[in-house]
This record gives C-alpha cells, structure tokens and sequence, in this order.
C-alpha cells in the first residue's frame, strides 16, 4: 500500500515520509523515531546530537558558493497525534502508518496520517540527503512531544543554535506564511463522587455519539464543529431527572476536538416512558441542529446490564451543570487582524468511573490576558460544582513581526513563483516558534508549509500536487537566504 506513495513526486520528500511513517512516533513515546533521526545523520556522516530532553539536531555546511549567507535553521516536530476510527483495529506503538492514494491526496486507512508535522520532517531530511541543492549552513532541528505539550521547544536551551534564520515547516495551507500563533494552556478540573447502588428497580443504559468530523482544536474551532462531550451532556441534561450517572468516556486527546462519547447510566423502570421521550427530542433536535456540518453524527442508546454503581442524582446533576457551562469554541476574534480567532477553549476529554471525575480543557489564545480570562472563566465554573481545577502546560504566542527580513524574502519569491500573493497571516494553532524564541530572542523566524486538511483526525490528508509546489518553493527559499 505504501509502495504507492514512493513514486509520487516529489519522490525525495515522499519516500522519506514512508521511511519516518513506518516508525511509531506517539507524542511521549518517541524514542524508536529519535534514534531513526540520528541513524539517519549517522549515515550521512554529519553532525548529530541529541539534546537532554530528546530533540535530535543535524548540522550539514553550506554547500559551495554558499558560504556568506546567513546560517539557518529547519524545523519540523517528530511526532503526531494518534487518532484512529471506532472500528478501525490498530496499533499505534506498535504499527507503521498505512497510507494510500485519494486523486490529488494521500490519507492513511482509518488513523492519522502523521502528515502534520511528518511532511516537515520529510522536506528537511530530503535537503539533508541531497547532493544538489544549494543552501547555506543549515541545522536540522527535530523537536519532540509538540502535540501534547511542547516539552521539546520548552527544553531547549539557548546556545545549542547557531543559526540566524528558523524556518518552521508546520503550516497547514500552501498558499500562506505564517508570522504568529497563538499560545496555550491545559485546564483540568478535578473531583470526586461517592459510589452508591442503583434505586430499585432501575435498567442499565448506554449511550453512544459518535461520527462527528473531529479535527485541529485550534485550526478548525471557527467552524463550529460538533464537540462529542458538549453534545452527550445536553442529553444528559435533557434526561437528567430520570438518570444515574455510572461512566462517561468522551474525547481523547487535548488538541483534537472530540469525536466520540460513551456514557452508561441507570434509568429508574417506572421513569423509562419519560426517558425515552426526553431522550429522542433531544436527539432528534441535536440531529437537526448539525445536518449540514455533521451528516455523519450517530446518536443511539440501547439496554445493557445495571451498573454496580452510579452517582446520586445530586452528584450527577453538578457535573451536568458545570459541563454545560463550561465554555466550548471562539471565545473571542482578534481585534487587530480580521478573522483571526484569538481566543478559544476545547472540551477536550471528559473521563467518570470509579468515584473519580477529570475534565481536561485546552484553552488558546494570541493575547495572554485573554488566555488567562477564558482560564479563570473555566476555573470558575468548575469550583463553583466543588472541583479542583489546575492550570498546566503553558506555553507562549508567539508575536507577529511584519518587518522580519525573511518575510519579505519569501513574500516577493512567493509571489514570483506564483503569480499571485501570499497570505500572510497568524495562525490560532500552537507553533513552536514563541517557546523557541525565549531562549533564541534574535533569530528570525517564519512558518510555511504544504496544504494539509482535517489535521489530528482519521480524514486527515496531505495534497500531493501542494507538496510538489511545497519543495519548490523550500528550494528556491534556500537559494535567496540574505548575506551575512
């Protein structure tokens, strides 16, 4: 199935997409794609190293006539987020990425591709292998855990770099460079619940959302998509006076907006007629509402075996409450670039079993005050139901600098190439460029990249015909890189 993707062209970029796909690199789990990486600039007998916290750098001098310009540096992250369809049986620790061609795309079979950041990587060990194109002194930085937490650019430290310039190749639209994104951080509430027996006479129940598109909870929350744990808790909501909460499971990781939610709950025999009611008007009004974006939405519930335990109806109703309230999706547009989001916040996970209660958020924004005004809004609402609610894993925006030297080297060649102008714009996703400016303050940075759709979900997909324009537009980028 992969043999597909190595005559694609370009085949310098494609063929190393599938050697780096046929590694399992999970985000916290990359230390068979971390050797991969220093394998492959062993062979090539350059420089390489690998930092304290895991991030490989590859050194390659500036080729001939190359000499004076100013040094650089490319970076891509290592690894990707997992995500696979309900019925799709596989194995991301222990499975390469099975991928095939789509017309002008590439997809994998029911996972992730890994395109985000893997076609990054790719470009940059296509330049690293060659012989023949022309780019001066260049450091290789490969990052890990960028999806889950950005430990990679947070723990490295200043002086390892030498470069002046730092292309980031993680940017999802061919036609636009990036000059901004914005930060983040995780919001986890926290709680316990007693256990206690179902009330007499109760049946067991389980009900299923699943089929919603998912996707980048930065990138795609301006569409409005349907988030599975928002959705199962307005029908736990509308059938809150007839049900226990015994389990919930709803979402999976922090950057993808959930697709899927799982719920078990007793339902009191003489309240079943007024459950079911309750419960196909509100499904049919969810339904309804989500047509047109989700036309793939599946809401069910059929009879199961009594659970053993389940929370009071007190319980259960604070934790509908406090989820209800908790704010999902554009929280605020920027005022200073149009149509940008500025602030966000994902309803990313929601796990209830064994007593214990965890709601994990991920909440963005260009503006630090306004990230911590969404953060504090959600604090709110969660200790007002008695929750623990802590703040993790913060990372910063990083700032638009419209005078940068690069932008205006890639903006003119962009335009040159292809006869029109680049979008040049900031983005609402978590680059790595704001952390890594901390300890490089000086360095120039950009962002670009080829055009990737429905990034950390299964109908994630690469354009074949973006990449080729893609490594054009890296190779001429390398040629045009200022004197020193």
């Amino acid at each position: 199935m992969n043999e597909a993707i190595r005559n694609l062209e370009p085949k310098a970029v494609w063929n190393h997409f599938a050697d780096l796909n046929a590694v399992p690199r999970p985000s916290k789990k990359e230390e068979r794609v971390i050797q991969f990486m220093k394998d492959f600039g062993a062979k090539l007998n350059l420089e390489t190293i690998e930092d304290e916290v895991g991030n490989v750098v590859i050194r390659k001098p500036a080729t001939k006539g190359m000499e004076d310009r100013k040094p650089i540096v490319m970076q891509s992250h290592l690894d990707m987020v997992h995500q696979k369809n309900n019925d799709t049986d596989f194995d991301f620790d222990t499975q390469g990425i099975e991928m095939f061609v789509d017309g002008d795309w590439v997809r994998a079979k029911g996972t992730t591709l890994g395109a985000d950041n893997g076609l990054g990587v790719a470009t940059i060990m296509a330049i690293l292998a060659s012989n023949e194109i022309a780019h001066p002194a260049l450091e290789a930085l490969f990052t890990i855990d960028e999806e889950t937490g950005m430990t990679g650019a947070m723990g490295l430290k200043g002086g390892i770099l030498k470069g002046e310039i730092l292309l980031n190749l993680d940017t999802e639209e061919d036609d636009e460079i990036g000059v901004g994104c914005a930060g983040g951080v995780d919001v986890t509430a926290e709680g316990n619940y007693s256990q206690e027996s179902p009330i007499a006479n109760a049946v067991g129940c389980k009900i299923t959302l699943k089929g919603l598109q998912g996707g980048h909870s930065g990138m795609d929350i301006y569409k409005g998509l349907g988030n599975a744990n928002k959705l199962m808790n307005r029908i736990l909501y509308a059938t809150k006076d007839y049900i226990q909460i015994s389990e919930i499971k709803g979402g999976s990781l922090r950057n993808a907006i959930p697709r899927e939610s799982v719920v078990l709950v007793s339902v009191a025999s003489e309240k079943a007629t007024e459950f079911n009611t309750a419960f196909e008007k509100i499904k049919e009004a969810i339904l309804k509402e989500y047509h047109h974006l989700e036309p793939t939405l599946f809401i069910s519930k059929e009879e199961t075996s009594l659970p053993a335990t389940v929370m009071s109806f007190q319980d259960s109703e604070k934790l509908i409450l406090a989820v209800y309230g908790a704010h999902n999706g554009v929280f605020r547009m920027s005022p200073a670039i149009e149509g940008l989001v500025e602030t966000s916040n994902n309803v990313a996970k929601i796990v209830v079993e064994h007593g214990e209660i965890k709601v994990e958020c991920l909440t963005r924004s260009s503006v630090e005050s306004s990230k911590k005004d969404l953060a504090q809004t959600l604090q709110a609402v969660f200790s007002l139901a008695g929750y623990d609610v802590t703040f993790s894993g913060a990372y910063p925006g990083w700032a638009p600098n419209m005078e940068s030297p690069i932008l205006k080297v890639m903006d003119a060649l962009y335009e040159k190439l292809n006869g029109e102008k680049a979008h040049v714009a900031a983005c609402h996703a978590g680059l790595e460029c704001g952390i890594l400016g901390q300890n490089y303050p000086g360095m120039d940075m950009i962002s670009f990249g080829p055009t990737i759709k429905g990034a950390h979900s299964p109908d994630e997909r690469a354009s074949i015909s973006s990449t080729q324009k893609f490594w054009d537009f890296v190779k001429e980028i390398l040629k045009e890189i200022p004197k020193k």
